[in-house]
């Protein structure tokens, strides 16, 4: 069994929501459920009567109920969730317009605005309402590049209180990637702004508007907010006009909240588009709202009294996660910047100053705090903090010990993973049940998730593929452009029929029910037809100080699969042969002699999607003689420079 880290009081399981919902669903069905185990088991067995419970407890805001929860769950893909619905995403995540603090808004330059939920409804009023009066209509396309501000926020929530769909981009992708992106939809209307900050420096992002603007014919209406209080002028780009010009002035109008099918699309994500131009993935309005709900209420156990701050863009899914806490009714920390900057403390000064209950972020900004050895439990007062979720990509057991070592004994740690294609989770956590070293605490609920061998047997206590064997409501309504679908089955449902195929490497622990990632199953290494995950490679190295970071991969050697290994070392170290054995020893002790790298060689850095994950697959293709076709995506693109360069030296030694 894996170290056990953390265990809840009786008093915190007694006040978790999820103790709460369990007892209703007892109550509600005649059941006996006892532990979460239990609850979990029936969440999957009778899917029905679970998610109808969820509805209810989490009090879904509907102008119509809906006739069935879902038409056919052997149907996959292609069930059909809460049927005869019609409600509001925005109006859901609305429903506070009290004296409450809604936002609190911090950047790189120390600004600091809070916002009361009931200025949130008239600021989503005021710009609803010229929306409306360009005739904006449900289904219409509102795109934006932006980074992680209020009006950012309101803005998603004017648009689909309108029933248009909303989809965004952070402004620290280029202009070429997000005509990748949000050019694929023909958005009547984007929101973006005069500038950014980098370093508590201004910097305008008027060049990349006015090409992005430029090469969308379907563009009517450009809106800027005035970030930086850039003095560039604006009229070079097409139809552009300043938010606050845009927006209605005077007395707030009347909010009118679209009435639509609960499958009516509200949101267009995409994919990290590292192997060709994103795929443009439509989520529905019920099936979103009610996922993130649960995984909030229940799994974060979010309530109104708590201070949530993610690190995120609004690139990424867990801004729209973040978001769908309004409906919860609590406070929402928007940052918008660099985590790191001025200094390795800075969120730390804010966690505490604000209160912060439930701090989100990534592992490798958790690997960052640990690698500098940063006590925030002893430089900073904390008494408010109680939950830490992170997600991003795989955390080792040593980072989850780190978080108890480092910042503080009694919290809930909870690390969450899923994707953007579902913008939710397949594992998270739970307030109720011990924290173990390296292991999500359990399946969501709801999700019938199960690992695959290699001939699609359900396995545990050894890796295998992450699949899910039933519908759940997140789950895509179809990509954009891909009317017969094609490109949705084969992305999700080409390797096990009627079985989503998810793409990520993980064991099932049958003693803790626990779940161990191992990275994306695609990145998966193979030396002598033994499965390595990458991730394991990773958590063992991260023992070597010397070592800042580190990429494995797969190349084809000699009618099989040897290991390069690179290895980005911290600052004034250089790779010696002494630190070559070392990490070899290190490999071979604590994984296995598969696990040793048949090359180590030092990289000047190490490509990163804008979402922190490693990129395997880029180095994997340039190794191979294989374009890699969006850098774009890529936080760091010009990190593949080095690997271009020995490309061919490592073709032929």
């Amino acid at each position: 069994m894996s170290k056990l880290l953390w265990e809840p009081s009786e008093e915190r399981k007694q006040r978790a929501n999820i103790t709460h919902f369990t007892n209703l669903a007892n109550k509600k069905y005649g059941l006996k459920i006892h532990s979460h185990d239990e609850l979990y088991d029936w969440s999957v067995t009778e899917i029905p009567n679970f998610w109808t419970a969820v509805w209810e407890y989490c009090g879904v805001k509907v102008s119509r109920p809906y006739n069935d929860i879902v038409d056919n769950l052997t149907r996959f893909p292609g069930a059909k969730w809460f049927d005869g619905a019609r409600l509001n995403f925005a109006e859901n995540l609305l429903r506070y317009r009290d004296n409450r603090t809604a936002f609190i808004f911090r950047d790189e330059t120390h600004k600091s605005v809070r916002r009361s939920y009931a200025e949130l409804y008239d600021a989503v009023a005021r710009l609803a309402r010229p929306l409306l009066d360009i005739g904006l209509k449900p289904g219409d396309r509102v795109a934006a590049y932006m980074p992680n501000l209020p009006e950012t926020a309101i803005a998603m929530l004017a648009t689909t209180s309108t029933g248009a769909i909303w989809s965004s981009c952070a402004t620290d992708l280029g202009a070429q990637a997000t005509l990748d992106r949000i050019g694929q939809l023909g958005p009547r209307v984007l929101f973006t702004v005069d500038g950014y900050f980098y370093k508590g420096k201004p910097f305008s992002s008027l060049s990349n508007v006015a090409e992005i603007a430029s090469k969308i014919p379907s563009l009517e209406k450009v809106v800027i907010v005035r970030y930086t209080e850039s003095q560039d002028s604006i009229s070079h780009i097409p139809n552009a006009i300043y938010y606050d010009q845009f927006i209605a002035q005077g007395k707030p109008p009347e909010l009118r909240f679209e009435q639509l099918p609960a499958d009516h699309p509200v949101y267009i994500m995409f994919s990290s588009g590292t192997t060709g131009k994103p795929k443009c993935i439509v989520q529905g309005a019920g099936g979103i709202l009610i996922n993130h709900l649960k995984e909030l209420i229940l799994h974060i156990d979010l309530k109104r009294e708590d201070v949530l701050f993610q690190i995120t863009t609004c690139s990424w899914m867990m801004w729209n996660w973040m978001l769908s806490s309004l409906a919860v009714g609590n406070a929402i920390l928007i940052y918008d910047g660099n985590p790191a900057y001025p200094d390795i403390e800075a969120m730390w000064r804010i966690i505490q100053d604000e209160k912060v209950t439930v701090f989100g972020t990534s592992a490798s900004y958790i690997n960052l705090l640990k690698s500098e050895g940063f006590q925030a439990g002893k430089k900073y007062n904390l008494p408010a903090l109680r939950e830490i979720c992170q997600t991003g990509s795989v955390l080792s057991a040593e980072g989850f010990e780190y978080i108890y070592d480092g910042i503080k004994r009694d919290l809930h740690f909870n690390s969450i993973s899923g994707g953007t294609d579902i913008n939710g989770c397949f594992a998270e956590g739970n307030p109720t049940v011990p924290v173990y070293a390296g292991e999500i605490q359990k399946a969501g609920l709801g999700m019938k998730v199960k690992s695959y061998d290699e001939r699609g047997n359900a396995v545990l206590d050894q890796m295998g593929e992450l699949v899910c064997e039933a519908p759940a409501p997140s789950m895509p309504l179809y990509f954009w452009n891909d009317p017969g679908g094609e490109k949705y089955k084969d992305a999700y449902f080409g390797m096990y029929p009627n079985v989503w195929r998810h793409g990520d490497y993980i064991m099932v622990h049958s003693d803790t029910r626990g779940i161990t990632f191992f990275g994306r199953s695609d990145a998966l290494l193979k030396p002598s037809g033994v499965r390595i995950g990458t991730a394991e490679i990773y958590s063992v190295l991260e023992s070597i100080s010397e070592i800042a970071d580190t990429l494995a991969i797969g190349q084809p050697w000699q009618d099989d699969q040897r290991i390069i290994l690179f290895v980005k070392l911290a600052k004034e170290y250089r790779l010696t042969d002494e630190l070559r054995e070392r990490i070899r020893k290190t490999l071979r002790e604590k994984a296995s002699p598969r696990h040793v790298p048949a090359k180590i060689i030092q990289t000047p850095d190490i490509p990163y999607t804008l979402n922190m994950k490693k990129v395997e697959s880029a180095v994997t293709n340039i190794l191979g003689g294989k374009p890699v076709l969006n850098r774009d995506a890529l936080m760091n693109p010009e990190s593949l420079e080095f690997y271009e360069k020995i490309q061919l030296q490592l073709q032929a030694d």
